[in-house]
């Protein structure tokens, strides 16, 4: 990664065959409990939190450190109890009194286009967030990584969805992946995957190197991380 964008780590959970919901796109649970609390480590130990607009504006999430006490332990190292809420659409159709605005002590960034109506912007700006607007059809994710280093995040979590992730692979901005892979079927071609998109092709495809494979008990899931070589 280079020196002015953040490391990048996406985690996601999925089904069995590769689905990270249902083809409703409602939010369906796949993660265990055991694996709830492994993402709330996570969430604790990173400077912001990363999620594209479907999933910023249909399931307007949290995106805040669970535990008291890790909230706690964040404090106690000089830092916010809940690292930085990062969102990005192209049109920021999002609520200002949201769960993704008002839940938790946490700094928003938004990413968006002209698209955005102006009013709205200044909406969210009122309400709190720091909002960039590109003058392109699409935010730019690569100026956007280099606004949010400059802003002190230096370690980022992206959560999904999977249109989001597929350009962050396809732009090689991507350094590791955690999967939590559910015991899980969900089937249906129109539900969402890991990478969504356009998709890429053979020579485009990430290289990842395996780190480790557990075994969760409690629901018979499989949590696998990868590195991404940039080599």
């Amino acid at each position: 990664m280079p020196a002015n964008h953040p490391h990048i780590l996406v985690n996601v959970a999925m089904t069995a065959d590769g689905k990270i919901d249902t083809v409703e796109r409602k939010g369906a649970t796949i993660s265990s409990a055991a694996d709830k609390i492994r993402v709330d480590l996570l969430r604790a130990g990173v400077d912001a939190i990363l999620v594209g607009g479907r999933t910023l504006i249909d399931e307007d999430p949290k995106l805040t450190v669970r535990d008291p006490a890790l909230r706690q332990e964040r404090l106690q190292r000089g830092l916010p109890e809940n690292p930085a809420k990062v969102g990005v659409a192209t049109i920021a159709d999002i609520k200002v009194n949201g769960d993704f605005m008002t839940a938790g002590m946490a700094a928003c960034y938004i990413f968006t286009t002209h698209r955005t109506p102006a009013s709205q912007v200044e909406w969210l700006e009122r309400a709190g967030a720091k909002v960039f607007v590109s003058t392109q059809d699409r935010v730019d994710l690569i100026e956007a990584m280099t606004i949010l280093h400059q802003q002190g995040i230096k370690q980022l979590l992206a959560e999904g969805g999977g249109t989001l992730l597929a350009e962050l692979f396809r732009l090689r901005l991507v350094d590791e992946v955690t999967i939590y892979i559910a015991a899980k079927i969900f089937g249906g071609a129109s539900a969402p995957t890991l990478a969504d998109g356009p998709g890429l092709l053979a020579g485009q495809a990430p290289d990842l190197e395996l780190v480790s494979a557990e075994k969760y008990d409690d629901e018979g899931g499989v949590l696998l991380h990868y590195i991404v070589n940039k080599n």
